[in-house]
C-alpha cells in the first residue's frame, strides 16, 4: 500500500495546470484531496473529473493572497477529512514582464502577494494541522527554474519564485525533526496557462496603463516557450516519485538548465575565490 493512501492533501491553485497534475498522482496513491482555486468553473471541473475516477475531494474557493481564505480552507479540511497531511502550495502567477522600468508597483503586488505571501499564509494554517497529529507529512512548494537562474524583463516573477526556493530550504531544516519533508518544485518550461496569469488578476491589482505594452510584448515571448515545453501530465508523477525519494529539490528537466545553474554557481565560487585573495581585507 502507498504511504500516500488514505491521508489528505491541501492544494492550491489545484484546479489546472501543475496542480490538477499533482492532485491526479496523488489520487492514484489514494490521497484524499482538498482542491482550492480562485476560479470556481475549473474547479469544479477538476473536482467532476477526480470524483468519477474514484477520488475523495473537497472544493473550496481560495485567493491565495488572502489569509482569512487559507484558515477557512483549514477548517473545512479538517471538517471533511480530519486532518491534513500534506500542503502543496501550487498557486502562483506570472506577474508583469518588460524592462524594469515599466513594470508597475500594483503588478509587483500581485506577483508578491500570490506567488510568496500565498506560500507563507499556505504554511502557516496548514503546518500546524499537519504538526497536530504527530505522524508527519508534507510540503511542498512549488517554484521554477526561475527560481534559480533569474530571468532577464521578468523580476516579479524570478525575485518571488527565488524567495520560495529560500522558504523551502529553511522550512526542510526547521521541519525535518517533527517528520515534515520539505520539498521545492522547480519546474523547467510546462505546458499550463502561466503566460495567461492576467485572466484571474483581481480588480485590486489593477494593471497601470504605462506598463501594458511592455508586459503583454513580454508574455507573447513566454507564450511560445510555454507552449512547447513539457506535457504537464508528466508532472504529478514526478513529483511522486521525488517524494518516495525524499528529495528537496524536485527538478522536471534533466537538461536545458542545468548548464545555468552550474554557471550561476561557479561565478558565486569563484567570487568568494578572488574575496580570499582581497588586499583590501588583508588586514
Amino acid at each position: 500500500m502507498s504511504k500516500f493512501a488514505s491521508k489528505t492533501a491541501v492544494i492550491s491553485g489545484g484546479a489546472e495546470g501543475i496542480g490538477l497534475s499533482i492532485a491526479r498522482a496523488l489520487a492514484a496513491q489514494g490521497m484524499n484531496l482538498v482542491l482550492a482555486d480562485i476560479n470556481a468553473q475549473s474547479l469544479a471541473g477538476a473536482a467532476a473529473e477526480l470524483e468519477q475516477a474514484g477520488a475523495e475531494v473537497l472544493t473550496v474557493p481560495l485567493d491565495v493572497a488572502d489569509q482569512a481564505q487559507w484558515q477557512a480552507v483549514a477548517d473545512a479540511a479538517v471538517a471533511r477529512f480530519g486532518k491534513v497531511h500534506m500542503l502543496v502550495n501550487n498557486a502562483g502567477v506570472g506577474g508583469e514582464g518588460g524592462p524594469l522600468e515599466t513594470q508597475g508597483v500594483q503588478g509587483w503586488r500581485w506577483a508578491v502577494d500570490v506567488n510568496l505571501m500565498g506560500v507563507v499564509f499556505g504554511a502557516q494554517a496548514m503546518v500546524p494541522l499537519i504538526k497536530s497529529h504527530g505522524e508527519g507529512g508534507w510540503v511542498i512548494n512549488v517554484a521554477s527554474m526561475a527560481g534559480l537562474v533569474s530571468l532577464p524583463q521578468g523580476g516579479p516573477y524570478s525575485a518571488t519564485k527565488y524567495a520560495v526556493v529560500a522558504l523551502s530550504e529553511g522550512w526542510s531544516a526547521e521541519l525535518a525533526d517533527q517528520g515534515i519533508h520539505v520539498s521545492v518544485l522547480c519546474p523547467g518550461f510546462v505546458q499550463t496557462r502561466i503566460h495567461e496569469s492576467q485572466r484571474n488578476r483581481p480588480e485590486r491589482y489593477a494593471a497601470d496603463p504605462a506598463a501594458g505594452s511592455d508586459s503583454q510584448a513580454a508574455e507573447l515571448q513566454v507564450k511560445e516557450l510555454v507552449e512547447n515545453g513539457m506535457p504537464v501530465e508528466l508532472v504529478g508523477p514526478r513529483v511522486v516519485e521525488a517524494l518516495e525519494a525524499g528529495e528537496l529539490y524536485i527538478f522536471t528537466h534533466a537538461e536545458g538548465f542545468r548548464e545555468f545553474v552550474q554557471q550561476r554557481f561557479a561565478a558565486i565560487d569563484e567570487a568568494f575565490g578572488r574575496v580570499a585573495d582581497s588586499a583590501a581585507l588583508q588586514q
